[in-house]
């Protein structure tokens, strides 16, 4: 029987349902996704209860309300790697973003997995990342344990707090469990793929995707990137992993995607094998030796980027009278003083991680910067 046969009996099924239209979604995932796939009529749900959208499914609306979030469109002025902000086409933490959606797509795609599920993970995984890169995650993390030794910060769990506890003028977005474990276990630092230690992995297959989707995009493009800056010349990356690999940006995404697709294809995760995962750990190692670990990112400006947030870490925490209303979260300066230290960390911490690379340049002239007087 034809596709369109089989749907047209459906909805002839669902005549007059107010919600005709989201069931009948759910009833083509329920007939075209792989077994290993999460169904939208399956979710574990989320934290608050909400009545079903009409057209969405759960994972639809958990997608459009982190593209309408504040917190995604801060991204397009958040440093993914190199501090340039008057240059065209660097990435952005946002441009990174939209690239790991798309390749993340493409697997979810040819796996038969759930693609809003794995798209909505995409979207959200960096959203907790701060101005700077890397660096100012570091530099919030040393500014936080200077006065709280056993706390650090980590960009995944910011995401996570944003998500549940910052958006919507602290309501949350209430996303389902399932993309929420998604941003939890999509981060992998340093580590090999392939190498699984603790419990961060996600639960899902689509999670699972994201997690090598952010790899696959984040070395490509900051091999792009890092020969813009002049920081090397393809021509000095590893000839054993561009013989296995490929020569050009493309091809490189084309053959770590096309790897991972038909290594997962019959297996219950979603994974990078054989020749292409040797030879995509090499190319890391090579990126982080000569790149990402070499004068912080190849940018000289980066120390300045931390101090930066230092400053303004300790300022605001010191004194918050100096601080915006929004920082305060309702608190009078008085009030806010009398919070326990850890209370008073959290808020500097959401209030700092959230800044664009140029609103904490402006409040650090603002703060830092001596003006002329006049009479």
């Amino acid at each position: 029987m034809r596709i369109t046969e089989k749907t047209d009996t459906e909805m002839t099924d669902l005549v007059g349902h107010p919600h005709r239209f989201r069931l009948h979604t759910e009833q083509i995932e329920d007939r075209i996704l792989s077994p290993r796939a999460v169904r939208s009529s399956q979710s574990r749900g989320r934290a608050l209860f909400e009545d079903q959208d009409a057209v969405r499914t759960v994972f639809q609306r958990d997608r459009d309300r982190i593209l309408h979030s504040k917190a995604f469109r801060r991204l397009k002025h958040k440093t993914q790697v190199f501090i340039d902000p008057e240059a065209d086409h660097y990435r952005t933490r946002l441009t990174h973003t939209l690239e790991v959606a798309q390749i993340a797509r493409t697997i979810a795609r040819a796996l038969r997995l759930n693609e809003d599920l794995t798209e909505a993970i995409s979207l959200a995984h960096d959203l907790g990342h701060t101005p700077f890169g890397h660096g100012g995650e570091e530099a919030i993390d040393e500014a936080l344990r200077s006065y709280l030794p056993n706390a650090n910060f980590r960009h995944y769990d910011q995401s996570l707090r944003i998500v549940d506890a910052l958006e919507r003028n602290g309501q949350g977005l209430n996303l389902t469990w399932e993309v929420r474990d998604g941003i939890r276990g999509h981060s992998k630092g340093g580590k090999d793929l392939g190498i699984v230690q603790g419990t961060d992995i996600p639960e899902t297959c689509e999670g699972m995707v994201v997690r090598i989707a952010d790899r696959i995009a984040y070395l490509n493009h900051d091999i792009d990137d890092a020969v813009r800056a002049n920081i090397l010349d393809e021509s000095d990356l590893p000839e054993e992993a561009l013989e296995v690999l490929g020569h050009s940006h493309s091809q490189r995404i084309a053959s770590m995607t096309l790897n991972v697709i038909v290594g997962s294809e019959n297996s219950d995760e979603v994974k990078m094998t054989g020749h292409v995962l040797k030879a995509t750990n090499i190319l890391k190692d090579y990126m982080y030796k000569h790149v990402y670990l070499v004068d912080r990112r190849g940018n000289q400006e980066m120390a300045k980027a931390k101090k930066l947030l230092q400053q303004l870490f300790k300022l605001y925490l010191d004194e918050p009278r100096l601080a915006p209303q929004s920082m305060l979260g309702g608190y009078s300066v008085n009030n806010f003083n009398d919070l326990p230290l850890e209370d008073r960390a959290e808020h500097v911490t959401d209030f700092i991680a959230g800044m664009t690379d140029r609103y904490a340049a402006q409040k650090f002239r603002e703060l830092f910067f001596p003006c002329a007087w006049t009479a």
